[in-house]
């Protein structure tokens, strides 16, 4: 999930599929024409804004150090050892095989925690780690997919990508762990639903291989979700003041996607145009961000809490408020979508897409 451009991917294959189009050879990458950058600084450059580097208290890293066992005993095991994970390679067509190329014919056709050492033996880091190689996969796969299915412009997806790592992300977690832990939580359910959603629609299409590799992507989400679900519950068992006061804080600066900074050198408001794409076909919408808040709120018993603090009481009301208000947010963002225009999308050639 950390640097998701996996919806990016998913959403660039699946929406080929709704425009009828001729079949591109496999080298699509020779077909990218020159483009002239509107503006160069601006992959580099990012919002001028207040960072908050660290905001926990120094007294609350001994609790992340107190669940340790806890998390070798309750998350760990939400990992799969590598070699009963699947690989990118297992979903994909067998350069040595007999039948490649008919194969990538098939394909063109179908529409407190910190590891202090880089290799620390502790529990958190060692969640850490497995899980960004888990995570890895998922970006591997779609792309080389994308590669093989020649219908895509791979040198301005590249070139996004490089874009996007070059510019970063402050998802102003502020090396909190309270609020990355709740965010991680979010995204994870969020991933978890944006591809799914992609599995079905690609299904409905008839592209069966892709709905295969976005349905096993999904399934490890919802078990990474699992994971971090659950430490947030022991954070809110062990320390439901500073939780709840986390919680509030983290939505009160909204759940941010990895992607929010894209940028492919023609488009400068690219993540805004994707997700408003991503909203009409129904891969991630606006009621899937508040049925998300919803859906922890009542996993963490966020309404049932006792023994806060005046700030605490405040924050529990504002968290279990919030679905409330954002429902009619949601509702205004859907009458503005029914006045959206089309517009060109550099990863499909240039190709006209209705907002």
């Amino acid at each position: 999930m950390a640097l998701d451009l996996n919806p990016l991917l998913s959403f660039t294959f699946l929406q080929m599929g709704y425009h009828s189009s001729p079949k591109f050879s496999m080298a699509s990458t020779h077909r990218s024409v020159f483009r002239e950058v509107k503006n160069p600084n601006k992959p580099f450059s990012s919002p001028h804004k207040v960072q908050v580097t660290h905001s926990m208290p120094p007294h609350k890293i001994e609790i992340f150090k107190s669940m340790e066992n806890w998390v070798e005993e309750n998350v760990l095991i939400h990992l799969k050892p590598v070699e009963k994970c699947w690989q990118p390679q297992d979903f994909l067509p067998d350069p040595a095989s007999d039948g490649f190329h008919e194969r990538v014919e098939e394909i063109n056709i179908t529409d407190g925690i910190r590891d202090e050492t880089g290799a620390s033996p502790s529990s958190w880091a060692t969640w850490t780690r497995a899980w960004t190689a888990e995570e890895n996969r998922h970006g591997d796969l779609l792309n080389k997919y994308l590669y093989l299915s020649g219908r895509v412009d791979m040198k301005q997806i590249e070139k996004t990508i490089q874009y996007l790592i070059g510019v970063g992300m402050d998802a102003q977690n502020d090396n909190n762990p309270y609020l990355g832990f709740i965010y991680t939580s979010f995204q994870e359910r969020a991933t978890f639903i944006s591809h799914g959603s992609t599995a079905r629609l690609a299904n409905q299409h008839g592209d069966k291989s892709l709905a295969q590799i976005c349905g096993i992507i999904a399934s490890d989400e919802k078990r990474h979700e699992t994971a971090y679900t659950k430490i947030v519950e022991k954070l809110f068992e062990i320390d439901p003041n500073g939780t709840v006061l986390a919680f509030a804080d983290r939505m009160r600066k909204k759940i941010t996607m990895p992607g929010l900074l894209m940028y492919d050198g023609c488009d400068d408001d690219l993540f805004e145009h994707f997700s408003a794409v991503a909203q009409r076909l129904g891969v991630y919408t606006a009621k899937d961000y508040v049925d998300i808040l919803e859906f922890f709120v009542e996993r963490w018993n966020v309404e049932k809490l006792t023994r806060l603090s005046s700030e605490g009481r405040k924050a529990q009301d504002y968290v279990c408020g919030l679905a409330k208000r954002l429902r009619k947010l949601e509702e205004r963002a859907q009458e503005k979508a029914q006045q959206a225009p089309t517009i060109p999308f550099s990863w499909i050639f240039d190709r006209e897409v209705k907002l």
